[in-house]
């Protein structure tokens, strides 16, 4: 077999001498040929150097080089795209997913299952961030349309077949565990105890998660647009029975309070609720709009390599065509 690993980076300067001796560690210990594609999404620090450092010990890596920050589904992408192995393994350099883990998963590849999940058990962060992201884990598990293993996050392996499905999806608004799931095939999991970050402070801001979120949720869920739906029917018949309820006491001249109170509460409370649907609405134009453009998920400036039998790196540049 080949194994591929796709590893989106974004100035993990710090964490790649160490992700290098421990997943080279594991690479080892399982015996198989592989490829590793290091897909570099706009660093400033010296990540780019210390990759190409990595590829002048090691022909088996690669480095692919970004236009500018596309985000960590679109660097993934590129990633998948560059593959050429059996079976591909995503993960993080910020070892939170030890690599030791590959193995299991390969094993449950070898037993014949097409995506296998790693599974987190418990979780490090700590604060704000943590309450974000279990929020958005219980929030996605009401709101999808279908079962998705939220908690595996990217960490994972797919088969080449899943993966050649996955790369064939045009969307631009990319939620890879959704994608994944929703490709089906023979799924199982493994669980791993989530590490701390190696070095170095997360490079997903609040907001970035959030909006990683939001991605998901309107990805993948209609419920939504039903839920306006069904808020408006049920704001429609209290606001209908109200109205009787009004008419009759004008008609039989009880409690008549004259005023606008009612109807003031009634219009600021039926206006929220149409900017409240409106907005819901919105957030699916925008990525209607988002797929019709039809720009490219991300742009690579240059690709470094190295075969074995050769000293210098083999970097190609994109600079003056498209991406191959």
């Amino acid at each position: 077999m080949k194994l591929s690993i796709v590893i989106p980076i974004l100035n993990e300067e710090d964490n790649l001498p160490i992700l290098r001796e421990r997943l080279e560690k594991v690479m080892l210990d399982g015996q198989f040929d592989y490829e590793i594609i290091i897909v570099d999404d706009g660093s400033i620090d010296q990540s780019p150097q210390l990759t190409c450092a990595w590829i002048q010990d090691n022909p088996k890596v690669t480095l692919l080089q970004l236009s500018r920050n596309f985000g960590h589904q679109p660097a993934i992408t590129a990633g998948l795209k560059e593959t050429t192995g059996d079976a591909v393994v995503i993960m993080d350099a910020d070892l939170q997913d030890p690599p030791q883990v590959i193995l299991e998963m390969v094993q449950k590849w070898r037993e014949g299952y097409r995506v296998v999940l790693a599974e987190r058990l418990s979780r490090k962060e700590i604060g704000l961030r943590r309450l974000v992201i279990e929020g958005f884990y219980k929030f996605f598990e009401f709101i999808s349309d279908f079962p998705v293993k939220i908690k595996s996050g990217v960490f994972g392996l797919m088969d080449r077949v899943v993966v050649d499905h996955l790369l064939s999806f045009p969307e631009q608004n990319r939620f890879i565990p959704g994608l994944r799931s929703w490709i089906g095939f023979s799924t199982t999991s493994v669980h791993y105890m989530r590490e701390a970050r190696a070095k170095g402070a997360p490079k997903q801001s609040i907001r970035r998660l959030i909006k990683y979120g939001i991605d998901a949720t309107f990805s993948f869920s209609y419920k939504p647009l039903r839920m306006s739906f069904f808020m408006g029917l049920f704001i429609s018949a209290i606001c209908f029975i109200y109205g009787i309820i009004l008419l009759v006491k004008r008609l039989l001249n009880i409690d008549v309070v004259p005023g606008f109170t009612t109807i003031a509460i009634a219009v600021l409370f039926l206006s929220g609720v149409l900017l409240i649907s409106n907005g819901i609405i919105g957030e699916y134009l925008a990525r209607i709009y988002d797929e019709v453009k039809k720009r490219p998920l991300y742009i690579v400036a240059r690709k470094m390599s190295r075969k074995e039998n050769q000293k210098e790196l083999n970097i190609q540049e994109y600079s003056s065509r498209l991406n191959p």
